[in-house]
C-alpha cells in the first residue's frame, strides 16, 4: 500500500473527524493525494461524504494504535497531519487509561509508522489546554499546567513528538489549537464543546445553557483556518517548533448567544475553567505567515446554514448537566484552589 512517488502526498489521522475532515478538504483543493486513518469511533463518514468520487482520496478504517494495520499505509507519504484521538475533559477523569493509550501511546505508534515510512515532516495537533489558567494572551513559552487527564495526554503526545524530533530526526512540528469550530464541529454522548450543545438546543427551541455569567471569553477559530494554519507547518523548513493557532481575538458567550438569539438559563461556572482563553499568535504570524481570515460572525453563520447536522445530537438541560459534569467537580473543585 502507497501513495506513489511521495510527491504531494498526505496521511491524516483522524480525517473523518471535525478538523481532520477540514484538513482533507484542503488538501485535495491543493491537489494532493490524501489517506485517511480513522477508527470511525469520534469520526464520521459523511464527513467525507463530498469527497466519495476523488480518485486521490483513500480511507483506511483503523485503529492507530493497530502498528500491524497502519504501518504500510505511511509508505510514500509525504506530511503527516496527526488529528486521531478522543477528546471531552469529564470523560478524561473517568476513564485516564483509555486516553493516555490512545493519545499518548497512539501518537508513538504513529510516530514510528511516520519515522518508518520516511515522512517529509510530521505536524501534531496539541491543545491549548496544556496552559490551564493561563495569564492572557498566552504565548507558547507560557508554564504548562494541564488541569486534566485529556489535557495532560494531549501534551504527553506533543512531548513525544518533540522527542522524536530530536532523537530520532523525524521533522515535526506541533500546532496548540485553541477553541476550534465550524460546520461538522465534534458532537459526542458526552457534554463539552458549547457550538454543539447550543446548535441542538436551537433547533429544539430551548434555553442556551450559559455556564457562570456568560462573560467569559474563548479564543475560537474557525476550522478551515486552523486546516491553513497546518499546511504552513508541514511546508516551512522549520521543524521542532511549537506554534499556538487561534484568532487572537476572543469572544464573549453572550456575543455568541447573541448571534445564536434564543432564550437565556444560567448553570454553575466549573472549576478548573479559564475566565479567558487567548492565543498570542505572533509566531506563527511572523515565522509562518499564517492569520485567521474567518471572522466570528461569518463562522457561526455558516454553522447555522448547516444547523440540520446537531438535530441527532444530545440535549442538555440544567438537570442533565449537573448530573453529566458531577465527576468535573468532584475532582477539579479542591485541585483548581490551589
Amino acid at each position: 500500500m502507497t501513495l506513489g512517488s511521495g510527491q504531494g502526498s498526505a496521511i491524516v489521522t483522524g480525517g473523518a473527524g471535525f478538523i481532520g475532515s477540514h484538513m482533507v478538504d484542503l488538501l485535495l483543493s491543493e491537489g494532493m493525494q490524501v489517506r485517511v486513518i480513522d477508527n470511525f469511533v469520534g469520526g464520521h463518514r459523511s464527513n467525507l461524504a463530498h469527497h466519495q468520487d476523488d480518485p486521490k482520496l483513500e480511507v483506511l478504517e483503523a485503529d492507530i494504535r493497530d502498528v500491524e494495520a497502519i504501518r504500510p499505509a505511511f509508505d510514500g507519504a509525504r506530511y503527516v497531519f496527526h488529528f486521531a484521538g478522543i477528546g471531552d475533559i469529564v470523560p478524561s477523569m473517568e476513564r485516564p487509561i483509555d486516553y493516555m493509550a490512545t493519545n499518548v501511546q497512539g501518537t508513538v505508534h504513529v510516530l514510528e509508522a511516520a519515522r518508518a515510512g520516511g515522512v517529509e515532516k510530521f505536524v501534531y495537533a496539541a491543545s491549548s489546554s496544556c496552559y490551564g489558567l493561563a495569564d492572557t494572551p498566552t504565548p507558547e513559552t507560557h508554564p504548562l499546567r494541564p488541569q486534566y487527564p485529556y489535557a495532560l495526554s494531549k501534551y504527553q503526545g506533543e512531548e513525544a513528538v518533540m522527542h522524536w524530533q530530536q532523537v530520532y530526526g523525524l521533522p515535526a512540528n506541533s500546532v496548540r489549537i485553541f477553541n476550534a469550530y465550524g460546520t461538522r464541529v465534534r458532537t459526542t454522548g458526552a457534554y463539552g464543546a458549547v457550538f454543539g450543545v447550543f446548535l441542538r438546543q436551537k433547533l429544539a427551541g430551548k434555553p442556551f445553557t450559559v455556564v457562570g455569567d456568560g462573560t467569559q471569553r474563548r479564543d475560537f477559530i474557525y476550522a478551515s483556518d486552523l486546516a491553513k494554519a497546518f499546511l504552513a507547518a508541514a511546508r516551512t523548513d522549520k521543524s521542532g517548533e511549537i506554534y499556538n493557532a487561534g484568532c487572537g481575538n476572543p469572544q464573549s458567550i453572550n456575543r455568541l448567544v447573541e448571534l445564536l438569539e434564543g432564550e437565556v438559563v444560567y448553570v454553575p461556572k466549573r472549576p478548573g475553567e479559564p475566565d479567558a482563553t487567548w492565543a498570542d499568535i505572533t509566531k506563527i504570524q511572523t515565522e509562518l505567515g499564517w492569520a485567521p481570515e474567518i471572522p466570528f460572525e461569518e463562522g457561526v453563520r455558516r454553522m447555522l446554514q448547516d444547523i440540520e447536522r446537531w438535530k441527532d445530537a444530545p440535549l442538555w438541560d440544567p438537570e442533565s448537566i449537573a448530573d453529566a459534569t458531577r465527576t468535573w467537580f468532584t475532582y477539579l473543585g479542591e485541585s483548581s484552589k490551589t
